[in-house]
């Protein structure tokens, strides 16, 4: 088990679960409702079950490797993101502009000017968001396992890539810099303008 409150426990298992238990800390301290909760599991190091629980509103994404997204909230919903092949007519997310290492700010503000929009804040809710087709990309920096692994199956189920900035498979070893795509069309222009130098 891995988890932010307890760290690891045999990290270097066959099967591995990724715990965060308050993915927002910030906005649950300030009493904003996008907090969430995550669960991961990992066979040999790759994500194949995620959930997203965000109990204030009752949502609920279960992703499994392999099989759709599933969704649970109170008005209903189909998870499944939507077509968008073009970073210029792309909803973008970000929880915090202050998350990027100064040597990630030039690549982060290249991506944050070709989006249509830019909207700030929502931890692991944008990437619910990203899986109901109603935000395009998400990118954040400075992620910890936790952070992410329960994302990769419940977005990759709604039919969206999550990857690092370079368009790798994130592994336990990533830096923390991460990209959620909704169109795995997007993906190439996305980290073009990450790392173009």
């Amino acid at each position: 088990m891995i988890g932010e409150e307890h760290g690891a426990d045999r990290p270097d298992a066959e099967w591995v679960w990724v715990v965060d238990p308050i993915d927002g800390t910030r906005a649950f301290v300030t009493g904003r409702p996008l907090f969430g909760s995550l669960i991961g599991l990992l066979h040999r190091g790759v994500p194949v079950l995620g959930i997203i629980d965000q109990p204030v509103t009752g949502e609920r994404w279960i992703g499994v490797a392999g099989q759709p997204t599933r969704f649970r909230a109170p008005l209903g919903g189909v998870p499944a993101c939507r077509p968008c092949a073009r970073v210029g007519e792309a909803e973008l997310s970000c929880t915090s502009p202050d998350m990027f290492l100064p040597a990630d700010k030039p690549g982060f503000e290249r991506l944050r000017g070709a989006a249509r929009r830019v909207t700030w804040g929502g931890d692991c809710y944008s990437y619910g968001l990203l899986a109901l087709g109603l935000v395009d990309i998400v990118v954040d920096a400075t992620m910890k396992i936790w952070d992410w692994a329960a994302l990769v199956p419940v977005i990759e189920g709604a039919g969206g890539r999550v990857t690092g900035w370079r368009g790798e498979a994130l592994t336990m070893q990533a830096d923390g810099r991460v990209l959620a795509v909704g169109d795995p069309a997007l993906l190439p222009e996305a980290v073009s303008l990450l790392t173009e130098r």
